[in-house]
């Protein structure tokens, strides 16, 4: 097999991408090889041709089964790995504090109930306590 570089121009036949597994056919007067100059083409026989042909037909009717198998393992394995990202994050989310600067809950959570019902006498200390603020704030505003 002849060695021929990317990009050059050739008769017609036979040509072997090696890199790519491809063949390329050029007919009638021939024309420029695909590629450029980094990549090298093989120039197969007509007869090797022949030969190759039904060898790699066998080969595919062979391995396509297995082909077949691979991808659909591969596309499960991937459905794994999604399944486990998004049932990773699903965790974290619960992990993460739910407290938020800047937003108000007013409502009582779990673990923050008052520990008993609030009494008269505290409503009396604190109504006490912000009249004497009251009367502070007034007696600066004044002065």
């Amino acid at each position: 097999m002849k060695r021929i570089k990317g990009g050059t121009k050739v008769e017609a036949g036979f040509y072997w991408r090696a890199a790519e597994w491809e063949i390329v056919t050029l007919s009638g007067d021939g024309g420029t090889l695909p590629g450029d100059a980094s990549e090298v083409l093989y120039r197969i026989p007509t007869i090797g041709m022949l030969a190759a042909a039904p060898v790699m037909g066998a080969l595919f009717v062979m391995f396509l089964p297995f082909i077949g198998f691979a991808l659909v393992l591969k596309h499960l394995a991937n459905l794994a790995v999604e399944g486990s990202k998004s049932a990773a994050l699903a965790v974290g989310a619960t992990l993460v504090p739910s407290w938020r600067p800047g937003e108000a809950y007013f409502a009582n959570r779990k673990g923050h109930e008052p520990k008993g019902e609030a009494k008269p006498e505290d409503a009396k200390k604190t109504d006490t306590a912000l009249d004497g603020i009251e009367k502070e704030i007034e007696e600066r505003r004044k002065s």
